[in-house]
């Protein structure tokens, strides 16, 4: 009948499957059922109801008595083995969430990027985002070029932060800062005083500049060539620091951009813009089109440019090409 005492105590079990199944764990554990009530803060007749019901439900015994200690029968150890993990799971539901949810802040980011990047343009960002998430290991790729790219194309980092003349179609590039082109030479150079400097001027001088790879050679190479202007290469090394420590030293001039130059640059170097021949290099994030960005990722690039994943809410799944 469905007003019968095993009816109701079944469906009573059936609405709450958790509680005789934790009593039961505490019962096996602790070998009473008085103290499995002390530590489930239960009384002791509401524990032996939910054992009751639990053994009319599987229709076993699960206990037995052994002098004044409950010992499981071998259907209780078969039950205990299957039903303790569960009810520890769902236990330390709420702790375990909150330890991964942590862990959403935890994990890896991987960002690609130049020398001059890593060096100039990072280093307030880096600690910025170290302080925020003091859990993610950071790794920066020291990459140029083309070797940059093919990580940001097979997953190998993240994001890559740097300066680029050509996007390809598959990654998306948003400038964020700009630079001025400079020439840099040694303090008592003839240019350094020249009152009206034109681009020929520097015709005379062997240039200091990057490998031909690189963007800066390009660019260099394009507006001599569109002005019609001869010039020569002195050196081809890699690095700010090293071309403006040979120039400094007076082994050539060199054409670079104002991110790289400090405060005690101008103690040894003379400057002067090229703003007229050169356009400003930008700076900014480069992406993969179509790559969902992690946590990590868009708490980096909200700190190098908040607007940058605002307009395509990158932070769906499968984001836009923007």
């Amino acid at each position: 009948m469905a007003n019968s005492p095993t009816s109701a105590l079944r469906f009573a079990y059936k609405g709450s499957r958790l509680k005789p199944l934790r009593a039961f764990c505490q019962i096996a554990r602790l070998g009473s059922i008085s103290r499995a009530a002390e530590a489930l803060f239960l009384s002791q007749p509401a524990v032996s109801l939910q054992l009751q019901a639990l053994e009319r439900e599987l229709g076993v015994r699960l206990l037995e008595r052994s002098g004044r200690r409950l010992t499981l029968s071998r259907e209780g150890e078969l039950l205990y083995d299957m039903a303790r993990p569960l009810v520890e799971g769902l236990d330390n539901l709420a702790a375990n969430f909150r330890e991964r949810v942590r862990g959403l802040d935890a994990g890896e980011l991987h960002v690609a990027a130049g020398s001059s990047t890593i060096l100039y343009l990072l280093p307030q960002f880096v600690e910025a985002f170290r302080k925020a998430h003091p859990d993610v290991r950071l790794a920066l790729h020291n990459v140029t070029g083309a070797s940059g790219l093919d990580l940001l194309r097979s997953d190998g980092v993240d994001l890559a932060v740097g300066s680029m003349l050509d996007v390809p179609a598959d990654l998306s590039y948003t400038p964020v800062y700009r630079f001025e082109p400079m020439l840099i030479t040694p303090l008592d150079h003839p240019l350094a005083r020249k009152r009206d400097l034109r681009l020929d001027d520097l015709s005379p001088f062997g240039l200091i500049l990057p490998p031909k790879r690189l963007t800066t050679y390009r660019l260099v190479d394009l507006v001599f060539q569109q002005n019609r202007v001869p010039y020569t290469v002195a050196l081809e090394v890699g690095g700010w620091e090293v071309i403006k420590q040979y120039v400094a030293m007076g082994l050539g001039i060199s054409i670079v951009t104002a991110i790289c130059l400090t405060e005690a640059d101008h103690q040894r170097l003379a400057t002067r813009s090229l703003a007229n021949w050169f356009p400003a290099r930008s700076y900014g994030i480069v992406m993969r089109k179509g790559k969902y960005l992690s946590k990590q990722a868009r708490a980096f690039v909200d700190l190098i440019n908040p607007q940058a994943l605002a307009p395509r809410q990158y932070d769906e799944t499968g984001h836009s090409d923007r």
